[in-house]
């Protein structure tokens, strides 16, 4: 029995190491993912335009990865990934419009209710749990959804009113109604991303997209939200009657 207790302390004192170590990584992973993504959006229009692309062909690289061990079919897996490029494409290219059209705030706002969105809902979802969500991911909940649209319209909301505050004349954001409806589909549509490659990580039967991102798994695993959030995002935004 003694023996027992011993191992169980071992045990836990191993999985809190395991946890730190985990959790350090992607404390260092995350700065510098922010110093590119600071760096290549403030620098040039080259800069930006080759950290996204560099980005995305990764992405790129590891939906073919999930698509194998998905398919046997090449043929069908080349048809997919082809019509993966062509929407990443068009993903690039907004982003790189944004960016001459509406300055770089624009790109922070849109990047900011995607990553509230991720925070809310790993937080809520950890701290509240309740019933799950969708059997296309068994680790999301009802609770982390709600969690998800209230820290992107809370958080997105601040930053957008310290914009204004600082009074950068290249955009204004009004805070509204409407842009509460906007925020709240922001975080829908990174939680239908999410939703996506979840899916596809499960039937590939990998729990990351890939591995180059110490602490964090693969590049689609941060960025799953993302991509088709800002896209969708955009088109909501106009549609809804908002301006920049």
């Amino acid at each position: 029995m003694r023996k027992l207790y011993k191992n169980l302390n071992q045990s836990k004192e191993i999985l809190v190491i395991l946890m730190f170590s985990n959790l350090y990584k992607r404390i260092i992973t995350s700065l510098l993912l922010i110093t590119m993504l600071l760096i290549g959006l403030y620098y040039n229009d080259l800069s930006w335009k080759a950290l996204v692309t560099i980005f995305l062909i990764l992405c790129l690289y590891e939906f073919y990865n999930l698509l194998n061990k998905i398919h046997t079919n090449k043929f069908f897996i080349v048809i997919l990934i082809s019509l993966i490029g062509i929407y990443l494409y068009i993903f690039w290219f907004i982003l790189v419009r944004v960016r001459i059209e509406f300055g770089e705030e624009a790109i922070l706002v849109l990047l900011l209710s995607c990553i509230f969105s991720d925070i809310g809902g790993y937080i809520i979802g950890k701290l509240v749990g309740g019933p799950k969500l969708t059997n296309l991911s068994p680790n999301k909940t009802i609770s982390g959804a709600v969690g998800s649209i209230f820290f992107t319209a809370v958080g997105t909301s601040f930053f957008l009113f310290f914009l204004n505050k600082i009074d950068i004349n290249q955009i204004t954001f009004e805070i509204s109604i409407t842009t509460f409806i906007w925020l709240i589909l922001m975080s829908i549509y990174c939680q239908i991303g999410d939703l996506f490659v979840s899916y596809l990580k499960r039937k590939a039967k990998v729990k990351d997209t890939g591995n180059i991102l110490p602490g964090h798994g693969g590049i689609l695993d941060r960025v799953d939200g993302i991509i088709f959030a800002i896209p969708f995002g955009i088109l909501s935004y106009f549609l809804l009657g908002l301006s920049l």
